[in-house]
């Protein structure tokens, strides 16, 4: 009997959208009919103005199953060769131990957790991370570290700037830059200070002679070539000539060399990447800065600090200048709006795990075999040009011998660098052994086993520094950093701070602008494959061709659904793409012979890094005002355009806008800032609201910035990692980051905006998975949904509380924003009481007073299915009953379950119970939360006490002690 189905029906497959996508079929369909339309087409008609619509499908072929695309990325894989890569640079092979590997790297408790502004909820990750700040404290010799930040390079160049705010002034403009400074470092420093007028010199710190002019200097600690120098002089002169000096260290040389604290420097940088990070090809990795603590006002990034929660126990939260670039905007000194959290905490338990004495044991394991190293190559004949390193060796080889080496270890799988002509290095690591060293060896030795062994060698092989260098202050002396070293006890520390954590494995987490959808499965499991995690970021080309296919399949999708000519990869953060974006529509006027173009038009609803950005890229902000639908003032916009016709360099827009609309007059707006000479900048903060159903490029923009942990799927990680990459127009093209070190970017490209060429390359398979998976039409389906589940909740919360801004029609984009300041008067409730509230209901609160003060931003994203949306609406709508109670005098104004949460165990348990509600309405407010409770670790946090009282570092056990017992 022959079939009458078709073939293609036959043999259809499960493919991922439909796991993606949160609603099935019959709960959109109800959704939908809520709202009054019959269909999500016509309800996206109505949502998405015409005159912006994409009319097809995205070029990017069919939605795939799992096991396809997972295939064709193993085959991508197999194209990168695992050489041992013996270059330094900052970068090094390591060894990540596996309890930390298996619990929080690849553990979803971890990776998909939010920023930790809501403290309460995120006490695990705040104590991993003030882990972190103590290791970085104690290895520096310093007195406050923040909680990381992108890269070692920018790290500099944010040193740098921190330098500047702390001592520069009109003619005090010059900053020093060794010149053995890492190669990437160097460029990286110099493009931030070009766009700044910051004059850099490039010099020997032996010869450098400061003068009135110079406000900071930067140097490297074993320098780029491994040397060791003592700098104490320099820092000395740098002092009484009123500069700062920046030391980039090597985190783990610092456990046998004296710290840069101890030495003179008053800031210290650098990567953690070998403390149990994978190399990645450049990242994610965390980068770590610490000071003095005169200076810590102006620190960029975050701060973790101790303070206390409401029953007057110890408790985290960020301090100090917590999101400092959403209140400074045009007046701070950083656009840094992340950290890379996940990372740092993987080498925070990297040195809880292995302590003091287990971190000193690999340096001197690491170090001894730089000794026999250079023992064996003073055998063969060849001179080391250093007499005090650290694990890299230098050695020359002369101009006519140095290709047969470098052939030599080739045939072995062995890169080496190239310093200089006629000169070779070797950076060692924790994976080298007695083996490796005589396979580099014989690369010396005309690729002949050498005739001497490792045992012989290592009786000649005396420490490669003196006494002016050996580190004697002890470090990690907090007992944390000794008392989780059997994998049983690891195990139980990671466990125990993943429970006091809320991630997405607990509930949806409905920030507005962030985007906290799934991250599945399938797409980060090639994080830790070795073909992608273990290459070293300058290897030759010839070692990464299945990295170079990766980067050119996502570049050209990332093209097709912005619209645009190309892509870089090299921002590592969403920051980063603005900073990037903006400094190539600059060097595009500058190219055209219009440098003097150098304003910024920056409406008055945007990001707060948006104006942090211009001015980081060397322009002038001017506001354009907006009017009460939230949408840019076109008419403000057509007069300062025109005011400032001759000096307009760009507009930076958010689209949609940051209040959640659709603008219908976006192209309008683009076309006003072209007429004057301008190019148009889109922050690509909210394009999960657009993918397949609009395209920037289409739209009128010239530059957008893509965020790969918000719209494709990279997960926040706690606070970071981030990718983003920047689309550009054609005009554009040419300007795109270059690198010192790898060839990439436009033939007349700026310099680098990242220490990596292709920043955090080992999670853009996270991205590029994504794309596979879902195909251009499950792509517009997962933007479709994502806009009709901000509209539902919409719908459901405006009895309760008002939606502050929609378009004409009553839709809103991919986010609402609802108006709690309602309640204010008659019950005292503030919008902060509302969010530590919903803690009890097992929920992260949607973003606090962003960018409306007292008000909540709700992105629900489309992986949320309406039984998930359905639970956080009631939990809205039942604490807006709450509240009522307080209305009509039921609730004490000042003693009620808002003002009280949240509500942690501890206090409920307690046997003196004050409050006049009964705890079981605080514990379990609805039927959810007896079936699954999420527990706050902690009470509301003062973050005001902890100001007053900055702790940065742990605390010893006793004063834990002594809280606790204040407290009970």
């Amino acid at each position: 009997m022959t079939s009458t189905r078709p073939l293609a029906a036959a043999l259809e497959s499960d493919t991922f959208v439909s796991r993606h996508v949160g609603p099935s079929d019959a709960e959109q369909q109800a959704m939908l009919a809520a709202l009054g339309y019959d269909s999500l087409d016509a309800f996206v008609d109505a949502v998405v103005p015409a005159n912006i619509r994409l009319r097809r499908t995205l070029a990017i072929g069919p939605a795939r199953t799992e096991h396809d695309v997972l295939a064709e990325l193993r085959a991508l894989a197999g194209r990168n060769q695992v050489w041992r890569s013996y270059l330094g640079m900052g970068y090094h092979a390591t060894l990540t131990p596996p309890v930390i590997q298996r619990n929080v790297l690849e553990n979803p408790g971890w990776y998909t957790a939010y920023t930790p502004y809501q403290a309460e909820i995120a006490q695990g990750r705040l104590e991993a991370l003030l882990n972190f700040q103590t290791a970085v404290i104690d290895l520096t010799g310093l007195e406050i570290a923040n909680a990381s930040l992108l890269d070692e390079g920018t790290a500099a160049a944010e040193a740098m700037a921190m330098s500047y705010a702390a001592k520069g002034k009109p003619g005090k403009e010059t900053y020093f830059v060794a010149r053995d400074c890492h190669p990437q470092t160097i460029e990286v420093v110099r493009t931030r200070a070009e766009a700044r007028g910051i004059t850099v010199v490039v010099g020997d710190p032996a010869t450098f002679t400061f003068g009135a002019e110079v406000f900071g200097a930067l140097l490297q600690y074993p320098a780029t070539d491994g040397a060791v120098r003592d700098h104490r002089a320099f820092c000395d002169a740098a002092h009484a000539a009123g500069a700062l000096v920046t030391a980039a260290c090597d985190l783990l040389s610092l456990t046998l060399l004296a710290p840069p604290g101890e030495w003179g420097a008053d800031v210290a940088v650098g990567n953690t990447q070998r403390f149990g990070v994978p190399l990645g090809f450049g990242g994610p990795h965390a980068a770590f800065f610490a000071t003095r603590d005169e200076y810590k006002r102006i620190i960029p990034g975050r701060i973790i600090g101790v303070s206390r929660d409401a029953d007057a126990k110890p408790a985290l939260r960020m301090a100090l200048q917590t999101r400092e670039q959403h209140i400074r905007r045009e007046k701070a000194t950083s656009n840094v709006c992340t950290a890379q959290v996940l990372l740092a905490v993987i080498a925070g338990m990297y040195a809880v795990w292995h302590g003091p004495e287990g971190l000193t044991r690999i340096a001197r394991r690491v170090h001894t075999l730089a000794r026999v190293l250079h023992a064996g190559l003073e055998r063969l004949g060849f001179h080391v040009t250093h007499d005090d390193y650290f694990d890299t060796v230098s050695v020359e080889v002369g101009t006519h011998g140095q290709q047969d080496v470098l052939d030599a270890a080739a045939a072995r799988r062995i890169n080496l660098r190239v310093v200089e002509p006629g000169v070779l290095a070797v950076a060692l690591d924790e994976t080298v052994g007695p083996r490796d060293v005589l396979d580099v060896l014989a690369a010396f030795n005309a690729g002949a086993e050498p005739a001497f062994t490792v045992e012989e060698l290592l009786d000649e092989a005396d420490p490669r520094y003196d006494e002016r260098f050996a580190r004697t202050s002890p470090f990690l002396t907090h007992p944390v950093f000794s008392t989780h070293h059997s994998e049983t006890e690891m195990l139980r520390y990671l466990r125990m701070l993943e429970s006091r954590d809320l991630s997405l494995t607990h509930s949806m987490i409905p920030l507005g602008s962030c985007t906290m959808k799934l991250n599945a499965t399938a797409e980060m499991v090639p994080v830790t494959w070795p073909e992608f995690g273990q290459l070293h970021p300058f290897a030759p080309a010839a070692q990464w061709e299945g990295y170079r296919a990766l980067f050119d399949g996502l570049e050209k999708d990332l093209a097709e659904i912005t619209g645009f000519a190309a892509v870089s990869l090299q921002p590592n953060a969403g920051s980063q793409g603005e900073y990037a974006g903006l400094l190539v529509i600059r060097e595009y006027h500058r190219a055209r012979g219009e440098a003097h173009r150098d304003v910024c038009l920056i409406p008055q609803s945007a990001h707060g890094t948006n104006p942090a950005s211009a001015v980081m890229a060397g322009m002038k902000v001017v506001v354009v005002g907006t009017d009460q639908h939230g949408n840019v003032d076109v008419a403000d916009l057509r007069k300062k355009a025109a005011e400032h016709s001759a000096k307009l360099a760009a507009l930076m827009i958010t689209y949609p806008s940051t209040h959640g609309v659709f603008e219908e007059a976006v192209k309008d707006i683009c076309a006003i800032v072209h007429e004057h000479g301008g190019q148009v900048y889109m922050d690509g903060a909210n394009m999960n609201a657009m993918v397949g159903l609009a395209r920037p490029g289409d739209i009128g923009a010239d530059v957008c910035h893509l965020n790969l942990h918000k719209t494709f799927c990279i997960p926040h990680g706690g606070g970071g990692p981030g990718m983003g990459p920047i689309g550009v127009a054609p005009q554009l093209v040419p300007f795109l980051p270059g690198h010192p070190v790898q060839t990439v970017g436009g033939g007349q490209a700026i310099g680098p905006v990242s220490a990596a060429p292709w920043g955090s390359a080992s999670i853009l398979p996270i991205s590029w998975v994504y794309i596979k998976l879902m195909g251009g039409e499950g792509l517009a389906t997962a933007t479709k949904v994502a806009i009709l589940n901000a509209n539902y909740v919409a719908h459901r919360l405006k009895d309760a509380f008002p939606v502050l801004y929609k378009a004409q029609n009553g839709t809103v984009a991919h986010e609402c924003i609802v108006d709690t300041r309602v309640v204010k008067a008659a019950s005292g409730v503030e919008v902060e009481d509302i969010a530590k509230r919903l803690m009890d209901y097992g929920f992260h609160a949607p973003t606090v007073s962003f960018p409306v003060a007292g008000t909540l931003m709700i992105e629900p994203t489309e992986s949320e299915s309406k039984a998930e949306l359905d639970r956080f609406c009631e939990a809205l709508i039942q604490i807006r009953e709450e509240i009522r109670e307080i209305e009509i005098g039921v609730a004490d104004r000042a003693d009620n379950l808002l003002k009280n949460a949240p509500h942690p165990q501890g206090r409920l348990l307690a046997d003196e119970w004050t409050h006049a509600y009964q705890r079981s309405r605080a514990a379990f407010p609805t039927a959810a939360t007896r079936e699954r409770k999420f527990w706050p670790h902690v009470g509301r946090v003062e973050s005001a006490y902890g100001d007053r009282n900055l702790v940065c570092s742990c605390l010893p056990t006793d004063a834990y002690a002594e809280a606790n017992a204040q407290g009970a």
